[in-house]
């Protein structure tokens, strides 16, 4: 008889108190982000997509280009495919997010007649998540940015900063996906500090947690880090 594997235990029962632990330290380093709207839902969208395999500057750059040479929504879905990539051009990557944003739009417009995502602020955090990501192009990571940013849902992006630094603590296990990284955060992290942590995290990785040369030295959750120590609680 073929034995069934047991799940994992919760990080809780496993690593007792290390949530509260990494947030405690990174309040300390970081302080307590206040949560506002920073843009429109479907400007939030492609914002993101724009943001893949990028920085954030370059990114914010691309979508002002963008919405300068190509002002409406409906302008850009019927543009000329080689038309959006050279408005997009300063953001990189132009022939493969040219095509994803408009088949964004076109689903968007096919499924509501418009392309308002406002309507996603009245459903469940998983729902809408879910919603999203039946849209060709758009993964956990894409949505979360979206629902938590424009609508405070409790959702966790994994971006490489997220990813690198929870790994390296030890709140994910050191081989999950950025996927399975976003569930079990969404585990074990309290719903209301979701936003806090996903906020602290990527500033930790930017500015101290670096890909190369951590600055541990000066990193306040050090002792319990098992990029520091593997045998730290």
């Amino acid at each position: 008889m073929r034995k069934r594997r047991r799940k994992p235990w919760p990080l809780e029962r496993r690593r007792p108190g290390l949530v509260a632990f990494v947030l405690g330290g990174l309040r300390e380093m970081y302080g307590i982000p206040v949560w506002r709207r920073r843009r429109d839902p479907i400007e939030e969208l492609v914002v993101t997509i724009l943001a893949q395999h990028t920085s954030d500057l370059n990114a914010e750059r691309a979508f002002a280009d963008l919405r300068r040479r190509l002002p409406t929504w409906s302008a850009i879905e019927t543009a000329p495919l080689p038309e959006l990539e050279t408005a997009i051009a300063s953001g990189g990557l132009a022939k493969q997010k040219a095509p994803r944003i408009q088949a964004a739009l076109r689903a968007i417009r096919a499924e509501r007649g418009d392309y308002s995502l406002e309507f996603l602020g009245d459903m469940e955090p998983i729902a809408a998540r879910d919603w999203l990501t039946r849209i060709p192009g758009i993964g956990r990571k894409t949505a979360s940015v979206v629902l938590l940013f424009c609508f405070g849902m409790p959702l966790m992006p994994v971006d490489t900063h997220v990813h690198r630094v929870t790994r390296r603590i030890g709140l994910v296990p050191p081989k999950a996906s950025p996927d399975e990284a976003h569930e079990r955060l969404m585990a074990d992290i309290p719903r209301e500090a979701i936003y806090e942590a996903h906020v602290n995290l990527i500033t930790h990785g930017r500015q101290t947690c670096h890909a190369r040369n951590p600055a541990c030295f000066r990193c306040a959750v050090r002792e319990r880090c098992r990029y520091v120590d593997p045998k730290a609680p």
